[in-house]
């Protein structure tokens, strides 16, 4: 990159722009991810629209590779591009509730965290995932799935409007009044439409929640989700529990008689009084065996949102794969426990997140995210400190994969697919919304400026 070009990006910006081989440059381009090493030309570290604006402009003159960052949570790391330019949109901070409206506008350097800390103050909340440190612009743009999902949907449910700087540098508002279509596709299409500046989100009331882990020794998995399976459909919808496959982390607060215990987790929140939960609870406990450990306790919701940051700091190796998942009959849950029981690390896990309730009652073509009948979200992954293990937790997430694919559907949650498992599994998780993907892609940005990322092509 010649200087020159670099003094006309740095006069354009109120932000910082850092170059290759400057200062805080490998600070600047760490990912949360420690697999993914890429060394972007230069990082625009955005402050406003205008810093946006001016990167997207310059970006297309020089004929850039552009990786738009929030969090920097991206499993395969497409927050960042060797030898292009990365639009870090991280400084981009700000939450504005309206408690009466039940609003908030949320800028895209935030957090989910940052979220809950403005929100929580009013008794509101947006339904997100379940790490605190998670960017919200990324996590909102391919869908979204936590805690409240089963009561008030997906994030992207929730989504009303948003503030977008185009690929031709251009500003736009997408709500349902204006530029409809350039909603509907963010709604789950992912960052190929444009760079979302701001989310208006409606939020609901929440406040304290009864929610904690439950675990069991392992060998009662097959039992515990058999009767899991058969209890979710009947469950409140105020109650959301997802099942883990993970390993007891040799360190407090876990009592160290049961460090390094593979075990079967039930990860429960329910929004409401904890006498309300337990009941809620009772139909599944009372057939379970005695566990391990039950943890669950009447707490903020964003200590539940946040309870798991501490095992998950940014620089971890991570290899993960995804799946819809509808049914889960008793092969599968065979097929689970025998990759389950050859985890390569304490870290390495296996979820399964609901998506039933509310997301069931949106069409699958109301949005871009089609999967509306699955009842899970299913994560698969390998998670190491070390870079040794880079190889065998790779190996064993795609493994476990190949083994419970043929149960699951086609499509998954694209924040959980790498880059490495081509366009025709893409276009499963699409669906017959991917020709409509694809059209609004060719209309906002028919030249694929906005192309690392889980990448839908324009429309012939």
């Amino acid at each position: 990159m010649r200087d020159e070009a670099k003094i006309k990006l740095r006069e354009n910006l109120r932000g910082a722009v850092i170059a290759r081989g400057e200062t805080d440059y490998d600070e600047a381009r760490a990912l949360y991810n420690g697999m993914i090493d890429k060394r972007p030309s230069l990082i625009a570290r955005c402050v406003d629209v205008a810093d946006v604006i001016a990167a997207v402009r310059f970006g297309g003159e020089y004929d850039l590779r552009i990786a738009i960052r929030g969090g920097g949570h991206n499993g395969p790391g497409l927050g960042s591009v060797d030898d292009g330019l990365v639009i870090d949109l991280s400084a981009m901070k700000g939450v504005r509730v309206d408690p009466v409206a039940h609003t908030a506008r949320v800028g895209a350097g935030c957090t989910q965290g940052d979220v809950d800390h403005a929100t929580h103050v009013f008794g509101l909340a947006v339904p997100a995932g379940i790490i605190s440190t998670t960017g919200i612009a990324g996590l909102t743009l391919s869908g979204g799935h936590g805690y409240l999902t089963r009561k008030h949907g997906l994030t992207i449910d929730n989504l009303l409007e948003a503030d977008v700087v185009l690929a031709d540098g251009s500003f736009a508002v997408a709500s349902k009044d204006e530029n409809a279509d350039l909603l509907w596709a963010l709604r789950g299409g992912g960052g190929n439409f444009g760079i979302v500046t701001s989310f208006l989100f409606r939020l609901h009331p929440v406040n304290a929640v009864f929610a904690g882990p439950i675990a069991w020794d392992q060998q009662h998995a097959r039992t515990i989700m058999q009767h899991y399976r058969d209890f979710l459909p009947t469950a409140p919808e105020e109650l959301s529990v997802f099942l883990g496959l993970k390993t007891i982390p040799s360190g407090p607060p876990f009592p160290q008689e049961n460090w390094g215990k593979r075990i079967c987790l039930l990860m429960c929140c329910y929004d409401g009084a904890e006498d309300s939960g337990r009941k809620a609870l009772a139909p599944l406990l009372d057939a379970l065996p005695t566990p391990l450990f039950n943890w669950m306790g009447t707490m903020p919701y964003p200590a539940v949102q946040s309870m798991f940051d501490g095992l998950y700091p940014k620089g971890m190796q991570w290899y993960w794969r995804g799946d819809f998942v509808k049914t889960l009959p008793d092969a599968a849950i065979d097929a689970h426990l025998e990759q389950a029981a050859k985890t390569p690390s304490e870290l390495s896990l296996m979820h399964l997140y609901p998506i039933d309730g509310a997301v069931h009652r949106v069409g699958s073509g109301e949005t871009a995210w089609n999967c509306r009948d699955a009842t899970w979200s299913m994560v698969i992954a390998g998670i190491d400190p070390n870079p040794q293990k880079a190889g065998p937790i790779t190996r064993w997430t795609k493994a476990y994969w190949e083994a419970v694919h043929p149960f699951d559907l086609g499509g998954a949650y694209p924040n959980f697919m790498m880059d490495d498992e081509g366009e025709a599994r893409l276009k499963a998780a699409y669906g017959s919304n991917y020709a409509r993907l694809a059209e609004v892609k060719r209309k906002y940005d028919s030249a694929n400026l906005f192309r690392v990322n889980q990448n839908i092509r324009p429309a012939a």
